[in-house]
């Protein structure tokens, strides 16, 4: 992990995350994770190596615990606050809740009380309005978008532009959409080339079309698509037929 986090370092990172709240099968599988919630003095080693190792700052995920019968979220906290970490960052669930349920944010306001260092809140920010209301409730220094970001990369603006002035963002037009979404979609080629790019856009277009009208009927081509360029044409025409129809925002 030391040896890692210094080659992000020399490779431009000006932050190091170490993250023991993934609950995936095949991660907790190998001992990481959130599985490092049930080895408390492993935890321990590694934030305190990592945080020796770099000269940057160095901050950690975790959940509530592993199960309702190990919630160690405090414990962990005071771990990570005596190894170094300059700041946590708190999903309000246990490993074993995975996506399920709600976000425990009285929880997460009681690790926050318990630690000096900064806190933040993480587990079901899906509206700006929302966020205030836990951010204010829990008094924790930040907020973490997770899931609710997958096809919404304006999210952060709407979020960040309400915290600050209280007033609701503009949702962004079908226009600037489009374009996000066709670069996006441009940058994954440029970044995977074309045929293993395509494959993985596909998921991110998914997210995008979420309630758009004949969203699914443009998944079900674009899933079918035999490459990059067709994918491309279908985006465009999507769109441009959205952005004809009476109902375009």
């Amino acid at each position: 992990m030391a040896q890692a986090a210094r080659m992000q370092v020399e490779l431009g990172a000006e932050i190091i995350d170490i993250n023991m709240g993934c609950p995936v099968k095949k991660i907790v599988g190998t001992g990481s994770g959130a599985a490092l919630l049930r080895d408390e003095p492993l935890a321990g080693r590694i934030m305190e190596t990592v945080a020796r190792a770099v000269p940057v700052p160095v901050t950690v995920k975790i959940r509530l615990g592993w199960d309702d019968g190990s919630r160690n979220g405090v414990a962990m906290a005071r771990i990570a606050e005596a190894s170094g970490m300059r700041a946590i960052t708190v999903h309000g669930r246990t490993r074993a809740q995975m996506y399920a349920g709600q976000a425990d944010w009285e929880a997460i306001a009681e690790i926050k009380s318990r630690v000096a260092l900064p806190v933040i809140g993480n587990g079901d920010l899906i509206s700006a309005e929302q966020a205030r209301h836990l951010w204010q409730k829990s008094g924790v220094d930040g907020l973490m978008i997770g899931r609710a970001a997958l096809g919404r990369p304006w999210i952060f603006r709407e979020f960040a532009t309400h915290l600050t002035t209280g007033a609701p963002a503009e949702p962004p037009s079908l226009d600037e959409r489009k374009a996000v979404i066709i670069d996006h979609f441009h940058a994954m080629i440029a970044h995977h080339g074309p045929w293993t790019g395509h494959l993985l856009a596909r998921k991110h277009l998914g997210w995008f079309t979420r309630g758009f009208p004949g969203g699914a009927a443009f998944r079900d081509r674009i899933n079918h698509a035999p490459h990059a360029e067709a994918v491309a044409e279908m985006l465009h025409g999507y769109f441009d037929t959205l952005m004809a129809s009476p109902r375009a925002a």
